[in-house]
């Protein structure tokens, strides 16, 4: 995600416009933290053993190699390693699939079905994209010739139908865990899967084929699973228990949680508005009005206040090492946050109508709540390795 940050700043030649700091935090910040995280939450969720450590490092090290070969590649006009890295992209996300479901068989308990079949759609849905973007990049007249209409679809697929529907699925256990509440599987966690599941492929075949109606059907699904979410996360807060000890901590992890939602909510009102309004047109699309809160809003502060939760709960070291890590991850914990937030109001605003000064702003305020957390995360796992 700072690789991201960091890219803005590069020449648009160079950059691509907005496509490699785009690439960088969802091909390669997102999406190897999820083949890096995905195994594990669904052994846990059926008590089995995990998957083969070698699978596990080849799943995340084929995702996150590919992605840097595919960002290389393209800025450097070496269509040959963007080729490669892509197809090796899309075998690590296949080699995620397998570490993540082969071991649900010899599960002890529940394989949760409805957080595994969310996990395995979203799978799906990111091969299908990347597997469009490699015959792109490879140049299959077909493709390049449709692509002002598939280009909208691949956004979707990845954007929403991967990683949006991954860590809304992950919230259905994860939000009640960090917040002290029971995990319920509500009516409103079976839309959310649903409604993201079913709508995001809906809107991408609506610009593909370039029919209004699928499109707008698709946008309606999306809207509707993001409304679930939001329903019940507010469930779940109603339940919460009110922690006493380490309030820093918990206030980073927690609140950064409800801002990540809050600004997922509000991305997806864009988002499907647009589809909405202009149907299956690529105007659509408008990547500006999406960046501020879905990319870093909502996945960007995902991650960072995740990690912040599970390093001193699940990660390496004894108990004392685990207190010095919440004590230390609880550190300016509310100006961290604040300047995340305020930096994703900021691009929120200035990057669709072009307000130069407030872009720089909530970059700068992004980047450097990103960075402060970043090491600090670092610092936490160097408490526990020791």
């Amino acid at each position: 995600m700072l690789a991201s940050t960091l890219a803005v700043l590069l020449p648009v030649e160079v950059r691509r416009g907005a496509w490699l700091p785009l690439h960088l935090a969802l091909a390669g910040g997102a999406t190897t933290a999820i083949a890096g995280v995905m195994p594990y939450f669904t052994c846990a969720f059926a008590a089995a053993p995990p998957s083969d450590r070698w699978l596990r490092m080849a799943a995340v090290g084929a995702v996150a190699l590919g992605a840097l070969g595919v960002a290389f590649g393209v800025a450097s006009d070496l269509v040959g390693l963007a080729v490669a890295c892509g197809v090796g992209f899309i075998a690590g996300i296949g080699l995620t699939g397998a570490a993540a479901i082969r071991p649900l068989g010899r599960g002890l308990g529940p394989s949760r079905g409805l957080v595994t079949q969310g996990y395995a759609i979203g799978l799906a849905e990111v091969a299908l994209g990347a597997s469009v973007a490699t015959l792109y990049v490879a140049g299959w007249t077909p493709l390049v010739e449709a692509w002002v209409h598939v280009k909208p679809a691949h956004a979707w697929l990845n954007l929403i139908g991967f990683v949006s529907l991954v860590i809304a699925t992950t919230m259905l256990h994860f939000f009640p865990t960090v917040v002290g509440a029971r995990i319920a599987m509500r009516r409103s966690a079976r839309i959310t899967v649903i409604g993201l599941a079913a709508g995001a492929p809906l809107v991408a075949l609506g610009f593909a084929v370039v029919s209004d109606a699928v499109a707008r059907v698709g946008a309606i699904s999306v809207a509707a699973g993001a409304a679930g979410l939001a329903v019940y996360a507010w469930r779940t807060w109603q339940t919460r228990a009110h922690w006493t000890t380490d309030p820093d901590w918990h206030r980073f992890a927690i609140g950064g949680l409800v801002s990540a939602i809050a600004w997922f909510e509000v991305g997806i009102a864009v988002a499907t508005a647009r589809v909405l309004a202009f149907g299956a047109d690529p105007a659509a699309w408008w990547v500006d009005a999406v960046t501020g809160p879905l990319i870093v809003g909502w996945i960007a502060l995902t991650i960072v206040a995740s990690a912040t939760h599970l390093i001193p709960a699940v990660g390496p070291g004894n108990p004392t090492a685990h207190a010095r890590q919440r004590h230390l991850l609880g550190r300016a914990s509310i100006l961290r946050l604040a300047a995340i937030d305020v930096g994703v109001a900021l691009l929120s605003v200035g990057l669709p109508f072009q307000l130069g000064q407030l872009t720089a702003a909530g970059i700068v305020g992004v980047a450097a709540g990103l960075a402060a957390t970043a090491v600090l995360l670092g610092a936490a796992i160097r408490i526990g390795l020791r």
